[in-house]
């Protein structure tokens, strides 16, 4: 787990953080690899639903980023109701109501019902991410931020790594089994255990380290002692961060490297198939590639970016990376090896600055407002998740191809790493602390 030292720390605070580390970050790293799943597992159902259910590629593009807009709109009143009611609460509410939601999928039946649970899947889920973001700065020094982020991220590779064999497994094994189609058990086996685990979660989580009955007294000062000592003298009322400029330059970058992230997501296992590969599992196998690579880069650049205590060019160099590689993926879609060593590159760069990208708002976001603050950003940032899938779809409807729609979404993982070189919140915290 990484958490480098920090020269001239109490070397009591290693073994804590590394207690700390081995309770929460599993179960949450679970937690998120199912959220990541239910809500991407619409890329693999496609396979077989589209031509079921009588969808076109435009329909699905708007129903796999309509789940974003639900998501956006609940996902600040969640978030600061976590603040209130507590991390236990609010994550076990989510996880049920989703878990039975994404099982519901199995029912739908054509357009409407399709936009209608999508839709409802992200009101469920909203706040989720976020509030785990917000959860674990109650736990976390600002100084090893980055490397728990991408323990925690690491749910979105992970997702595409197992979700793909074993999504395209169910779709083949359970195909016709009690009168259902394989993307309906494929939705009901990875939907049911999230309301599993959401129940877990209410026992299992602690609000904050005062109420953790495995921490001792001295363990719990030390690390109160620790935050402190870290957190900065800075305090945000949340009307302040409505009216922070920096707070949208990060919404922005972040809408851009989600636009990238959910292009992937939505439409890998379909620009595998126009590489050539038919096989429903082979597809499930070469998808999770791109999410190996992924895993690899945000350890990199997590530790790198933790050791050096720099944020900002760990984000915005490899989200140019980012842009580049998609670009060259999309000028060879037929090209096989040429097209899928680009996609992992791509994938694998837009997944390390994700990951670090977080690290920034986290430092710069102080006191209880944190939690709208964050969720501020990550609600602007997700309509990229709306948008993505509904460009492409769009285009590849209007123009029989997914070129254009992926030559945009390349041009805006530069864009957003433009917006970040200009951009500059961390040093913005710093001259208003000390102003």
């Amino acid at each position: 787990m990484p958490h480098p030292a920090t020269p001239g720390a109490d070397p009591r605070l290693g073994p804590l953080y590394r207690k700390i580390t081995w309770r929460l970050l599993p179960f949450l790293l679970l937690c998120y690899v199912f959220a990541y799943l239910d809500r991407i597992n619409i890329g693999f159902a496609k396979l077989q639903m589209q031509q079921d259910i009588g969808i076109s590629d435009a329909v699905y593009g708007l129903g796999a980023g309509i789940f974003f807009l639900g998501y956006v709109m609940f996902e600040v009143p969640s978030n600061l109701l976590l603040a209130r009611i507590g991390a236990r609460r609010t994550i076990s509410r989510i996880m049920v109501l989703w878990g039975l939601t994404s099982a519901s999928m199995l029912f739908v039946q054509g357009e409407w019902s399709f936009y209608v649970l999508r839709f409802m899947l992200g009101v469920f889920e909203a706040g989720f991410a976020p509030g785990m973001i917000f959860y674990l700065t109650y736990w976390y020094s600002q100084s090893r931020m980055a490397g728990v982020m991408a323990v925690v991220m690491l749910a979105g590779p992970i997702g595409g790594i197992v979700g793909g064999p074993v999504s395209a497994w169910i779709m083949t094994a359970f195909s016709g089994a009690h009168g259902l189609d394989g993307w309906q058990w494929m939705f009901l086996l990875e939907g049911l255990p999230c309301v599993l685990i959401g129940i877990v979660a209410y026992r299992y989580l602690d609000d904050k380290p005062a109420q953790a009955k495995w921490l001792s007294a001295e363990e719990k000062a030390l690390l109160a002692a620790d935050l402190d000592a870290r957190s900065g003298q800075q305090k945000h009322a949340f009307r302040q961060v409505l009216r922070d400029p920096a707070i949208y330059g990060m919404a922005l970058t972040y809408f851009c490297l989600i636009c990238g992230i959910y292009a992937v997501s939505f439409w890998l296992p379909t620009l595998l198939k126009l590489a050539g590969v038919k096989d429903t599992m082979e597809i499930g196998l070469y998808s999770a590639v791109p999410y190996i690579a992924a895993a690899a880069f945000m350890l990199l650049f997590a530790r790198s970016s933790d050791r050096m205590q720099e944020r900002r060019w760990h984000t915005l160099v490899p989200a140019l990376l980012a842009g580049v590689a998609l670009c060259v993926a999309t000028t060879a879609p037929t090209q096989f090896a040429l097209s899928l060593a680009a996609i992992t590159l791509a994938t694998g760069f837009m997944w390390a600055s994700y990951t670090v990208f977080w690290a920034i708002p986290s430092q710069y976001l102080k006191g209880e407002a944190a939690a709208g603050g964050i969720a501020l950003i990550n609600s602007i940032g997700l309509l990229g998740g709306f948008l993505s899938p509904s460009i492409i779809g769009w285009v590849k409807e209007s123009t029989g191809s997914l070129a254009g729609g992926l030559y945009a979404i390349s041009a805006l993982l530069v864009a957003g790493a433009l917006l970040l070189l200009v951009n500059r919140p961390s040093q913005s915290a710093h001259a208003t602390a000390r102003a």
